[in-house]
C-alpha cells in the first residue's frame, strides 16, 4: 500500500515536469517565430528569360515562323525563279538550238549545256546579284532594315533587269489581260513583268536560233542537191552534211561566237 502511494506521487511530479516543459518549449516557439520572420529576407521572383531576335528599340519584324514558311517556299521555287526572272531561258534555249543546228543531238550532253548555262547565268546577272547584296542583303544582315524591306530592295532590281530585257509591247499586252490599263513602270507588279519578261525572252532566243540554223541548213540544202545531181538517192544527206557542219562550227570559232552573242545581247 505504502509502495503504491509512493509510485502515484513519483508519476504526478513527473506529469508537471513534462507540463513545465512542453510549456516552455511553445513559449519559446512563439518568441522565435517573429524574429525568423524578421531576419529571413523574402524569396525574390526568379528572374525570367526574354529571348527577342530583333533588339532593344529595334524595329518588329515578321515572326520567326513566318520566316521560316517563306525561306521554305523561296527553296522550293528557286528552280522557277531562276529559270523565269533570269538570263537563263534564254541562254538554255539557244545552246539547245546550237546543238540540234549542227547535228549531234547528244554532244554536247544536256549536263554540260544546263552547266554551261547556268554559269553564264551568273556571269551576265552578277552586277544585279552585286547590287541586291549591297543594298538588301548585307543592310539585312547588319539589323539595319527588316526582311519585308530587303525583299521590296532585291524585288526591285530583279524587276528593273527584266524590264530592261521586256518588250514594251509584251507589256502593254498582259495589262491588257489584267484590265489594269496604262499603268508607269515604277508601278508595274511583279505578276505583270514576269509573264511579259518570259514571252519577250522566248522570242528572242528563237529569233537567235533561227540565224544560228541559217547556215547549217544551207550545208543541208548544198549537199542534198549535190547528192541528187549524182543519183545518189539513196544516200541520207545528213550523213555526208554532218562533217561539214562540224567542221565549218570549228573553223568560225562557233562556241565563242555564240557565247559572246548571248553575253552582249543583254542590257544590264
Amino acid at each position: 500500500m505504502d509502495y503504491l502511494q509512493l509510485d502515484f506521487k513519483d508519476f504526478k511530479v513527473r506529469r508537471s515536469k513534462l507540463f513545465v516543459g512542453i510549456c516552455a518549449v511553445a513559449l519559446l516557439f512563439a518568441i522565435a517565430t517573429p524574429l525568423a520572420a524578421q531576419t529571413t529576407p523574402a524569396p525574390t521572383q526568379a528572374p525570367g528569360l526574354n529571348i527577342s531576335l530583333n533588339g532593344l528599340g529595334a524595329e518588329q519584324d515578321l515572326g520567326v515562323a513566318i520566316q521560316i514558311v517563306f525561306l521554305m517556299t523561296l527553296l522550293t521555287l528557286a528552280p522557277s525563279i531562276l529559270v523565269m526572272m533570269t538570263s537563263f531561258t534564254r541562254i538554255i534555249i539557244v545552246l539547245g538550238f546550237v546543238r540540234n543546228a549542227v547535228g549531234v543531238p547528244a554532244a554536247p550532253s544536256n549536263q554540260i549545256i544546263i552547266g554551261i548555262a547556268l554559269f553564264l547565268t551568273i556571269f551576265v546577272m552578277s552586277p544585279i546579284l552585286d547590287r541586291i547584296n549591297n543594298d538588301a542583303l548585307q543592310p539585312y544582315l547588319n539589323d539595319q532594315i527588316t526582311s519585308t524591306q530587303a525583299l521590296d530592295s532585291a524585288s526591285e532590281h530583279i524587276k528593273d533587269f527584266m524590264l530592261s530585257q521586256t518588250r514594251q509591247s509584251d507589256i502593254e499586252f498582259f495589262l491588257g489581260l489584267s484590265g489594269m490599263g496604262p499603268t508607269s513602270v515604277q508601278n508595274l507588279p511583279l505578276r505583270i513583268v514576269i509573264p511579259s519578261f518570259v514571252m519577250s525572252e522566248l522570242r528572242t532566243a528563237f529569233q537567235m536560233g533561227f540565224l544560228v540554223f541559217l547556215p547549217f541548213v544551207m550545208i543541208d540544202f548544198l549537199v542534198a542537191t549535190t547528192l541528187m545531181s549524182m543519183g545518189m538517192m539513196m544516200m541520207p544527206p545528213v550523213i555526208v552534211s554532218l562533217p561539214f557542219k562540224i567542221l565549218l562550227f570549228v573553223i568560225v570559232d562557233g562556241w565563242y561566237l555564240v557565247i559572246k552573242s548571248l553575253t552582249q545581247s543583254f542590257t544590264l
